[in-house]
């Protein structure tokens, strides 16, 4: 899985420095089952993707929606294991970071988004 960041455009500021991008279909699967915790700094881009579960997961995580320009269509914070959010119609992809996370960068939909890779 490729490693890069997530930052706001325009501007750069970073929100997640840690992300990985989970672009096949195998690695959109497994997602962040069977992790117990990520670090502030740490999130899972899932492309594509316009919804998400939390069945069978250890951790309560934001979940930023993305158009296929990188604007956060909805955003879901704090969403406990065994839950699940229906599809968004206009989502393209899955920003996981951990709970607490969207309230700390301040997202909201309309927030540009873009995912960098890092060396």
């Amino acid at each position: 899985m490729r490693i890069g960041r997530i930052v706001e455009r325009p501007g750069g500021r970073a929100i997640a420095q840690r992300v990985g991008r989970a672009d096949r279909w195998w690695l959109r699967l497994r997602g962040l089952l069977g992790r117990d915790r990520l670090d502030e700094d740490e999130g899972l881009l899932l492309v594509p993707c316009g919804a998400v579960h939390m069945m069978g997961m250890r951790l309560t995580l934001d979940v930023a929606l993305l158009d296929r320009s990188g604007c956060v269509v909805a955003v879901f914070e704090e969403l406990r294991p065994g839950r699940a959010i229906a599809r968004h119609r206009d989502a393209h992809a899955a920003l996981e970071l951990p709970a607490g996370a969207l309230r700390r960068a301040a997202l909201a939909p309309g927030a540009l988004l873009a995912w960098e890779a890092t060396p």
